[in-house]
């Protein structure tokens, strides 16, 4: 087969299965691209190669003896490198964390090795997922595959590039106001920041225990439904997590959109936070398709965008500086600059705005599942501009 890097998660288990692919064979492919490209765009923080590669010949002789462990029996991942594998540092790409060796696996990756998937190894991020794309950390920062010049947004950077660069089918990220959907939006993938609570966050080191989100991310949306469905689950030690229903998530990707009741959210790019033209093209030629295939596109209003993103940092730098206070005031000078600058901003906040923030928070809950109860989907930007320069700290604030 060729351009092996390019297969989907559903592309490649399929083939494995049928014995038209050998795990091993996928496995050399990709390490080869990872050689060839990873110096240029600094996507791994630690690439676990040698393991990696005795995973594959160990999923070869599984299946040669008939013996199929799951649905990802083969598959290769990454992981954003807050998220623990078990003998591998997690070092949330930051000199504080360098030599913090997990001692197991987080509780998506158990998920997923269960299911049969081979970690490739650690992927870049912003510092503690929230720094930013800074230069003065003991690893470089992850570069946009379409160019390199460019940010591959964050704060989940190297799992959107690695996707995007045909460096492995699919990869954790987290998202606590963005970081999945921003690099995907960043670098042409699919993201998803699941129901708060539907993916355990047990072995994942914390941004904001109210607003953190484990995600997939994958090149198509039949992968994304089938990582969810592995990864997905009720984990009676994680305080967050809930007890749902199986979710079963691939069953209707076949239905199309004829029918579906779709809400838009102009105010968001056009008023409230105005977009780059190209953005607003995107947005209005994606309305206008989807119309096309039989969905009924309605005008949405919601609170203010900015007012969602005031209420989000108000939460996540509280709680941000709940976690870091403590290293903050006795290593500052281990933080790269973006994030101690980032993460100070947490204590000046009182009680009272993080109660304020929290209240009106979930009146801003209430407004979103008032529109869902009249439409099926909300459809606005997830960026309001390109990806930008990644020497452009003020371009990449904005993103």
């Amino acid at each position: 087969m060729n351009d092996l890097h390019w297969m989907t998660v559903e592309e490649a288990t399929q083939a494995i299965a049928a014995r038209k692919l050998s795990p091993v064979e996928l496995m050399k492919a990709l390490l080869e691209r990872i050689g060839r490209l990873d110096p240029k765009l600094n996507t791994f923080i630690r690439l676990d190669g040698d393991a990696a590669m005795d995973a594959a010949m160990a999923a070869e002789a599984e299946i040669a003896s008939g013996h199929q462990r799951g649905a990802l029996h083969g598959v290769p991942v990454g992981i954003k490198d807050i998220i623990d594998v078990g003998g591998l540092p997690t070092t949330c790409h930051s000199k504080l964390l360098v030599d913090n060796v997990a001692s197991a696996d987080a509780v998506c990756v158990s998920r997923l090795r269960g299911a049969g998937a081979i970690v490739l190894g650690k992927l870049s991020t912003h510092e503690f997922a929230i720094g930013g794309p800074s230069f003065d950390l003991p690893w470089p920062p992850a570069r946009n595959p379409w160019n390199t010049d460019h940010h591959p947004g964050g704060s989940s950077s190297g799992s959107g590039s690695g996707l995007a660069a045909g460096l492995f089918p699919m990869a954790l990220g987290s998202d606590t106001g963005g970081s999945v959907r921003n690099p995907a939006s960043a670098c042409g993938i699919v993201g998803l920041k699941p129901t708060y609570g539907l993916v355990s966050r047990r072995g994942v080191f914390p941004l904001s225990f109210t607003l953190d989100h484990v995600g997939p991310m994958t090149r198509t949306v039949a992968d994304n439904a089938l990582m969810l469905e592995i990864i997905a689950g009720h984990d009676p030690l994680d305080p967050g997590s809930v007890a749902a229903s199986a979710g079963h998530y691939e069953t209707k990707l076949e239905r199309g959109v004829r029918g579906l009741r779709i809400g838009y959210i102009r105010h968001f790019h056009e008023e409230d936070m105005p977009a780059d033209a190209e953005v607003t093209a995107a947005l209005e030629h994606v309305a206008s398709t989807l119309q096309k295939l039989g969905a009924g596109i309605r005008d949405v209003r919601l609170p203010i965008l900015g007012e969602f993103a005031a209420v989000n940092r108000v939460i996540l730098q509280s709680e941000a500086w709940a976690i870091h206070g403590q290293w903050l005031r006795e290593r500052p000078e281990d933080y790269g600059q973006l994030a101690r600058r980032r993460l100070m901003s947490g204590a000046f906040l009182s009680a009272g705005d993080y109660v304020q923030a929290g209240r009106r928070r979930l009146e801003m809950i209430s407004a979103v599942e008032a529109a869902l109860r009249e439409v099926d989907i909300l459809l606005c930007a997830s960026a309001m501009d390109p990806p930008s320069r990644i020497d452009d700290p003020a371009a990449v604030e904005r993103t």
